[in-house]
């Protein structure tokens, strides 16, 4: 392992100190260092929703659902439908699946009480080594290291680590573990997360202000932008696929549940083709003078652009879907759409 100044923990949380940013979920250090420690079910929950999402998309989502759900048990009584249309907007419905299925096991099993270590964490639906440790960090104070993309950037760059990631990841690992201090370990675990996010940005790190810069090699040699280095990625495909959107002369609207599994799996959304690399043959859900909207909605998943052409018709009461149902206007919120949903209600609805 490299040596390091063994004062950088310390360094770090006396800038953490003064600099913490004050988030829904996070109990400032003066409040921890008076005893006040958070509650797990916030961790958790805030961690979950910020799983390749950001700060500022997550902090509306995660007090509407602390309005709604403030305890883990409200979480774990509440409709399937009810959380998933919560969720519409936030993106990779697998994690509202998942938030689901642990608040279940928290409250049912676990006499409503999250599990303080990473091996226990990782047993319950959607958490990982990452999420595990930044619960047990956070919401524990054990002795955790938390390994985002922020603390791989300022670990790469502290101790110049020119391996691009992600074969560089264990490496990176090592090195955050090695720093990661027995005493304050949560506040640690959010100051490093911190200077990732607000002083050693992915471009032009703000080095002079950075309580780290002394000892930071990669400073010293005049390639901090230039880490991490990453391998290239990967041409994202195209797939296309068609969506329709029906309304009833009532203003009832025709939608579907998809399945569990797969891309927005449970959310409700118009019927449609599969989404493939060819654009299917015209299939609509019932028999209606069918018109183009005129407009494609265009869409970026994590390993596909999505490229949606959509039909909107007007029935009469009397029309019966051979897939979907029709949902009155006052039961139909866009809002609870997830964001591709929308876009194709927005070109759709006329």
């Amino acid at each position: 392992m490299r040596d390091f100044d063994p004062d950088l923990p310390a360094q770090l949380l006396r800038w953490y100190d003064r600099h913490a940013r004050a988030m829904p979920w996070r109990v400032s250090p003066d409040a921890r260092r008076s005893g006040v420690m958070p509650d797990p079910y916030h961790v958790w929950l805030s961690e979950i929703m910020l799983q390749q999402t950001t700060v500022a998309a997550v902090k509306s989502y995660f007090e509407a659902f602390l309005r709604r759900w403030p305890t883990v048990g409200d979480l774990a009584a509440a409709q399937d439908a009810d959380v998933m249309a919560a969720w519409a907007g936030l993106g990779y419905y697998a994690r509202a699946r998942n938030l689901l299925k642990c608040a279940r096991i928290v409250a049912n099993e676990l006499g409503g009480i999250f599990p303080a270590d990473e091996p226990a964490l990782q047993k319950l639906p959607g958490i990982g080594p990452y999420t595990s440790a930044a619960i047990a960090a956070i919401a524990f104070d054990r002795q955790a290291t938390v390994l985002d993309g922020n603390v791989e950037r300022v670990m790469a760059r502290l101790h110049s680590v020119e391996k691009p990631l992600p074969d560089s990841k264990e490496t990176l690992r090592a090195l955050a573990a090695e720093l990661t201090p027995l005493e304050r370990a949560g506040d640690y675990a959010q100051a490093v997360m911190d200077l990732g996010a607000t002083i050693c940005t992915p471009t032009s790190p703000a080095c002079g202000i950075c309580p780290w810069s002394r000892s930071c090699q990669a400073r010293a040699q005049g390639i901090a932008s230039d880490l991490p280095r990453k391998m290239p990625k990967p041409v994202k495909p195209v797939r296309v696929g068609v969506a329709y959107v029906a309304r009833r002369s009532d203003g009832a609207v025709l939608l579907e549940q998809r399945p569990d599994k797969g891309l927005l799996g449970g959310m409700l959304g118009w019927p449609g083709s599969d989404w493939a690399e060819a654009l299917p043959d015209h299939a609509p859900p019932l028999e209606a003078d069918w018109q183009d909207a005129g407009a494609e909605v265009r869409h970026t998943f994590t390993h596909f652009h999505l490229r949606l052409r959509v039909f909107q018709a007007e029935v009469g009461p009397e029309a019966r879907p051979l897939q979907g149902r029709f949902i009155g206007m006052e039961g139909f919120d866009p809002a609870d759409l997830p964001t591709v949903m929308r876009k194709a209600w927005e070109v759709g609805k006329g």
